[in-house]
């Protein structure tokens, strides 16, 4: 439990994780789910790479460590982009409580879509994120179409 912990350190989690898969030569996009008091559920990051896993998005990832949980709308899924629309769709399918978003410059997923239908969408427009990603992209455009499935 880590009650201090607000919606800045809840990213730093989730950055770490994108910084963990950049290094391990992958897609550097991480995520991670907390309680509303701060307890860390589960974290993760983007593994196409790692695991030849086109599912193994950051959200995705972060949502398999969480585990099994009785209910999800009280929880807070935190991504260090944007979430695409495949993860907009598990978003939307467990109502999470609110998602925290540290990129919405390079991708922009699902956010318009998921605030138009009433969820809590906090954009941080982190700049380590942006810059992180945009790096990214720049470096490896083939390997970003075929995350978001433009390949």
């Amino acid at each position: 439990m880590n009650p201090a912990l607000d919606a800045h350190g809840m990213l730093a989690v989730a950055i770490e994780q994108a910084r963990i898969g950049l290094a391990e030569g992958g897609i550097p996009v991480g995520g991670a789910i907390f309680r509303t008091d701060g307890t860390l559920l589960g974290a993760g990051r983007n593994r196409l790479v790692q695991n030849g896993d086109p599912s193994m998005h950051g959200e995705t990832d972060a949502f398999r460590a969480a585990g099994r949980q009785p209910r999800y709308g009280d929880l807070i899924l935190v991504t260090t982009l944007a979430p695409c629309w495949y993860c907009t769709g598990l978003i939307h399918q467990f109502r999470f409580k609110q998602v925290i978003v540290g990129d919405s410059v390079n991708a922009q997923g699902g956010v318009a879509w998921l605030r138009e239908k009433g969820f809590d969408i906090l954009d941080l427009a982190s700049s380590e994120c942006i810059e992180m990603m945009a790096k990214f992209q720049r470096a490896h455009p083939g390997l970003w179409n075929e995350c978001v499935g433009e390949g």
